[in-house]
């Protein structure tokens, strides 16, 4: 069945929305041999595996496939600490150990998890963790359950031919990306560690191999029901949104409509997540369906980037040839995943299927203004204004427009129009080609400013406090990957890290880390990784 879109797998009637106009350890020597027989000294993961409890058909079990010198390149020791994990123990050799694949410690139940997904529109049934390795899951001390998962850990069952690794530098890209969404405030998986392997990758080139230990609060995915729905397996697809409201939805267990009610959850977090995405300028560049986590946590960091100029066409992925997950094409898209959703859940929506539909469509029409309503909520707060108002949507879309036709840059044009609320507007202007424009706008926006009766110090405070002054430039990131693959330098990674744990300071003596891209510097693709 077609949906409006024009791909298939549509549910009845459903249409797309239109999109709108510090504290870690350092470099390690530690390394361990290949092997699973290590001391256990100090205090090791305390494991409880609530995803190994469920059916089989819902992964594989296999351990990681070893390498030849796991090498601790950085422990993440505040997430450590958060975890309830002990960072000594992590930084011995059992714990590299264990972070590299080749240790599987007492209580620990790797798995590869199954799912699907729809990749740029077309539907592959059987996809699953091909290099991803889920250790176990944790149960921290404020008593938050965290999946602990090895991307890069070796083949599996799902691999499709693949060698199962990753390379050095996607790897430390998730790290820089994912700790910078975590700074931002913005819901995200969490790198715990990343770690050298000593032994190469092949792609176009030979590549140094590294693997991520990635923290989520799970890897549910869309794609995960979609699985199960694909081969009608209904005993597996029900104890998997079972096991989903006892993770993410708790209260759904006890709605008319447990499924209806779960589905509603993971339509008002994943209009909050992008609205938050888009807010900053990130661009996630692959936002198929097996990337669209039902927590409502951003995943998968592959060519993902932030904008520099300002334009809502924008598109970095290599592989996004049709602008399929540009910039602005994102809530749509995002609806789009959330209707997959929607027709994987239908056999347990109830017996009437007409009725189920109805009611699917219904939580799907509160995406849009979910959506709308914190993008606006988020972009009057970044331009400094507290309530709402008749005419500020217009305000707001006047200035994008005149961001988009004078190649502003989106992160420093918000940051300065703070220094603006305090008068100072020449930092502005001149982020303009036509200062003009920018002047003319500024006349209405001082205008609709004095009806709030803020005082012009706090207003430049509170707009300071949501326009980061640094966010993870997308030619300082691939400085900091070249470095590391070809000079084993991973100076810039640090320093870069460093900035980027408090994005919302001013940090003297770091210009150069705010500073647009100067012509030559400018990145125009960035790729996958696998």
């Amino acid at each position: 069945m077609q949906d409006a879109s024009g791909e298939g797998d549509g549910l009845r009637g459903f249409t797309l929305v239109p999109a709108p106009a510090a504290g870690d350890l350092r470099i390690m020597p530690d390394t361990a041999p290949a092997t699973a027989l290590l001391p256990e000294a100090g205090t090791r993961p305390a494991f409880d595996n609530s995803y190994a409890r469920l059916p089989e058909a819902l992964f594989k079990r296999l351990p990681p496939t070893p390498v030849a010198a796991p090498r601790l390149l950085r422990l993440n020791t505040a997430l450590a600490v958060e975890l309830g994990l002990d960072p000594e123990w992590l930084a011995s050799p059992a714990g590299v150990a264990m972070l590299g694949g080749n240790h599987v410690p007492p209580g620990a139940e790797p798995i590869a998890q199954a799912y699907s997904g729809h990749q740029f529109g077309h539907f592959s049934p059987s996809l699953g963790d091909g290099r991803a390795i889920l250790l176990g899951e944790v149960v921290t001390p404020a008593g938050l359950r965290r999946d602990i998962q090895l991307k890069g850990s070796g083949p599996t069952p799902f691999s499709r031919r693949g060698d199962g690794r990753a390379a050095l530098g996607p790897v430390l890209r998730e790290y820089i990306i994912g700790e910078a969404m975590a700074a931002f405030g913005i819901p995200t998986t969490r790198a715990l560690a990343a770690v050298a392997t000593g032994e190469p990758v092949f792609r176009e080139d030979a590549l140094p191999g590294a693997v991520l230990t990635r923290i989520a609060a799970s890897h549910i995915r869309v794609g995960t029901f979609q699985y199960f729905a694909a081969r009608r397996d209904e005993a597996s697809l029900r104890a998997l949104l079972d096991h989903a409201i006892a993770r993410h939805d708790p209260a759904a267990a006890d709605a008319a409509n447990p499924a209806l009610a779960f589905l509603d959850g993971v339509v008002k977090r994943q209009a909050a997540l992008v609205a938050r995405w888009m807010l900053v300028g990130f661009i996630h560049g692959v936002m198929n369906t097996d990337n669209c986590a039902v927590s409502g946590e951003t995943i998968d960091y592959g060519p993902c980037a932030f904008l520099d100029a300002y334009h809502p066409e924008t598109v970095f992925s290599s592989i996004d040839q049709q602008g399929r997950y540009a910039f602005a094409n994102q809530p749509a898209i995002a609806h789009w995943n959330l209707a997959r959703l929607a027709e994987a859940l239908l056999p347990l929506m109830g017996a009437d299927e007409a009725a189920a539909v109805e009611q699917a469509m219904a939580v799907l029409a509160g995406f849009a203004p979910a959506f709308g309503a914190a993008w606006r909520a988020g972009l009057l707060a970044k331009i400094g204004l507290a309530e709402e108002q008749p005419g500020d949507e217009a305000l707001i879309q006047d200035l994008l427009a005149r961001m988009a036709e004078n190649q502003a840059d989106f992160t420093l044009a918000f940051r300065r129009l703070a220094d603006a609320a305090q008068g100072d507007a020449d930092g502005f202007r001149t982020l303009f080609a036509d200062p003009g424009a920018a002047d003319a706008w500024l006349e209405g926006w001082r205008a609709r400013a004095v009806a709030d009766g803020i005082a012009p110090a706090p207003r430049a405070a509170a707009m300071r406090a949501v326009n980061p002054a640094f966010i993870p430039r997308n030619h300082l990131v691939e400085e900091a990957l070249a470095a590391a693959v070809e000079r084993d330098d991973l100076a810039p990674f640090e320093a870069l890290l460093e900035v980027l744990a408090r994005p919302f300071e001013d940090q003297p003596g770091r210009a150069r880390y705010a500073a647009p891209p100067l012509p030559e510097q400018r990145v125009r693709a960035t790729f996958c990784g696998t």
